[in-house]
């Protein structure tokens, strides 16, 4: 099997290429029978290029891709596989984290588990499904209303001291509450009508967390080709800020005083539209439209886990 190493030297806080690279040599140094290689991207989209484009030179290979970056450059190598027709059972994604999120692989394992070289080698594949929205994908969480406003500041802030890092999205979070906790849409699920009106926020989602640290979807499972369907209602700062910590372990949906404000259903496919265009956040990535179509595609990827330690 090829190991392929596809480093985003601007994800997160610092460029990661030197660092990635080193740990990478010396595996290899213990593994004479290792086989791999190292890209790095050159902008934004290029990993998607690169992974579609390497595919198709070579059908017959059985591959990893190792996203070193966040989730942003999980979503552009999977993009590639799944529009470069790479074979499931041939291609492989892995994540290297060196974003300041990497949210999708808090559904496995710790952070320090997805950088060690070692464990993510010996790693266990498991078919995963992506969501295909409009003409996009999407491996983790989709955000729509507060959210979205609140990805948008905290992706334009994620650089900068202080406010940035880590406490992106919650910068996000203190802008979202003063110009986005209404929103308009139209929504159903499985071709039935699911929500009309104004809302706080939507997510539809395979993963489990957003946001750094919050358990959006704490019942999902990313291989049952289903998607979490999870709707806020608006609602008063009070009790918004009351249910915050509940949204961040994930215990929301448990609370019989939080029923009232949510809505929740699951599906294969899910419809969401607007009178204007609207942001939607696919994995940290923005998109801005009127109407969009979100299918769930099961098992449309392998993603491998690291070994337990």
């Amino acid at each position: 099997m090829e190991h392929i190493f596809v480093i985003n030297p601007y994800a997160g806080k610092h460029d990661s290429t030197e660092e990635v690279t080193q740990k990478v040599r010396d595996y290899a140094v213990g593994h004479p029978g290792f086989s791999h290689s190292i890209y790095v991207t050159k902008a934004p989209g290029d990993a998607t290029v690169f992974v579609k484009k390497w595919i198709s030179d070579h059908p017959d290979t059985h591959v990893r891709f190792y996203s070193c970056g966040g989730d942003g450059t999980l979503n552009e190598v999977v993009t590639g596989i799944i529009d470069g027709a790479g074979d499931p059972q041939k291609v492989q994604v892995t994540v290297h984290a060196n974003g300041s999120g990497n949210d999708y692989i808090k559904y496995y394992a710790t952070h320090a588990d997805f950088n060690d070289v070692a464990l993510l080698v010996d790693g266990a594949p498991h078919p995963v499904d992506v969501m295909k929205v409009n003409d996009r994908y999407s491996i983790n969480v989709i955000d729509i209303g507060f959210d979205a406003t609140v990805c948008k500041t905290g992706n334009d802030v994620k650089h900068k001291p202080l406010i940035g890092g880590r406490n992106s999205y919650t910068t996000g979070i203190v802008k979202g509450l003063f110009t986005a906790r209404t929103n308009y849409v139209r929504m159903s699920v499985d071709g039935q009508p699911f929500f009309d009106g104004y809302m706080l926020l939507t997510t539809l989602s395979n993963g489990r967390f957003h946001g750094g640290r919050f358990m959006c979807a704490p019942r999902s499972k990313n291989d049952d080709g289903l998607v979490e369907v999870t709707l806020l209602k608006p609602m008063s700062l009070v009790r918004f800020a009351q249910l915050l910590g509940d949204y961040t372990d994930g215990t929301f949906l448990d609370d019989r005083k939080a029923r009232q404000h949510i809505q929740y259903r699951q599906g294969s496919t899910v419809e969401v539209a607007s009178n204007e265009a609207f942001w939607l956040v696919i994995d940290g990535e923005m998109l801005h439209s009127k109407h969009y179509r979100v299918q769930n595609l099961r098992h449309a990827v392998t993603f491998v886990a690291p070994k337990a330690r």
